[in-house]
């Protein structure tokens, strides 16, 4: 398989490209259970391994896949799975995504929290534990820009560990300002990499933009982020070929970003505002193979498993590759002090609280971390 072309335009800032994706599709469905097992008999993996392990013959053998995540997972994170929290800030957005609660086009109540009412919000989970927040809105600027975002920053870095962002797309210069003002990561999802489903599901505002959205992650990257998050919402397009398009991403930009740790998030569609259903059903068992095919592709990679998914599958999963959980997730601005606020961008499907998750992390004989960065390493 050959690896995505880097072209550098005039602006000198190298720019991914991604095969088609229906070619991507059929590479996969190529490979057969030779591929499949000389890919599991590898140390180190190729983009043409990870088809053979995202390929349906390599669903009958699920188990290997597993045993052998979890034995990279071991090695490279022991046994500790980080817990963070989502702080909503807002559900103004001008895109018109057909899949999202806070699309435009949605009558839902909408809220932006004022810079007290996000900092009172940020205390109540301090206060329960947790080190790790990630600040989401929807993109709308002319509602929460990035002086919102740099004085929240400022209020909140002397509180948590690390914070991250998933917001509107930003300007490189202004990642910087975000960074050096105590953000420290920038989650950005493509959502798919199916061009055609893209526009189809993309209906308008600068979300529509595709090529746009693909070259955010090295932005934040060049602009100096710690941490830079991927991911694909699964159910628009071929769960295959999304899996091995992001695989070739994250190799891409280990080589334009080396100091930036990357991880990868696995959304599949909630129920939400609108009458939008799956495209595509991906399953547990779906997921599952995505998931091991990715961490056995990249050993090194962060890997998120969030609480969209039902307690039932997290917990099964505790061990075999996910490094990353949140707890105790609200999707409405305000939620965390107020449980009656409506507007939701999407159904939570596992709802304990952080001591909960601990607790079933822990009875599985791995250790629920809260920190694992301190903001003094930032200042420097």
């Amino acid at each position: 398989m050959t690896s995505p072309a880097v072209t550098l335009p005039t602006s000198a800032a190298p720019v991914f490209r991604l095969p088609d994706f229906a070619t991507l599709g059929r590479q996969i469905r190529e490979c057969g259970s030779r591929e499949v097992v000389a890919a599991l008999g590898r140390e180190r993996r190729t983009a043409a391994d990870l088809a053979a392990l995202l390929s349906p013959a390599a669903e009958a053998m699920l188990p290997d896949l597993a045993r052998q995540a979890a034995l990279v997972t071991r090695q490279r994170f022991g046994r500790v799975i980080q817990l963070y929290a989502p702080l909503y800030l807002s559900s103004y957005c001008f895109n018109r995504c057909l899949y999202c609660g806070f699309s435009m086009d949605n009558a839902i109540p909408r809220r932006v929290l004022s810079l007290a009412e996000a900092e009172r919000e940020a205390k109540i989970l301090s206060r329960r534990g947790f080190e790790h927040i990630l600040l989401v809105s929807g993109e709308a600027p002319a509602k929460l820009g990035v002086d919102y975002l740099e004085e929240l920053a400022r209020r909140l870095r002397d509180d948590f560990a690390a914070i991250s962002i998933e917001v509107q797309p930003l300007k490189e210069a202004e990642y910087a300002r975000l960074f050096a003002a105590g953000i420290t990561a920038v989650a950005i999802y493509q959502e798919t990499y199916d061009r055609r489903t893209y526009e189809e599901v993309h209906l308008g505002g600068p979300k529509a933009d595709y090529h746009r959205r693909l070259e955010i992650p090295a932005r934040a990257a060049r602009a100096g982020m710690r941490e830079v998050g991927l991911g694909a919402l699964l159910g628009l397009a071929d769960w295959r070929a999304e899996g091995l398009a992001l695989g070739l991403h994250l190799a891409w930009l280990r080589k334009l970003a080396w100091r930036t740790g990357l991880t990868v998030s696995f959304p599949r569609l909630r129920p939400a505002s609108g009458s939008f259903t799956p495209r595509v059903v991906v399953g547990e068992k779906n997921l599952s193979q995505l998931l091991f095919a990715l961490r056995l592709f990249d050993p090194d990679v962060g890997l998120i498993l969030s609480t969209r998914e039902e307690q039932r599958y997290r917990d099964g999963m505790i061990g075999l590759g996910p490094t990353r959980y949140s707890a105790g997730s609200c999707t409405v601005p305000g939620g965390y002090g107020d449980s009656a606020v409506a507007g939701e961008q999407f159904a939570i499907g596992d709802h304990r609280e952080l001591a909960e998750v601990a607790a079933a992390i822990r009875a599985k004989g791995h250790d629920p971390v809260r920190k694992d960065w301190d903001a003094i390493f930032q200042q420097h």
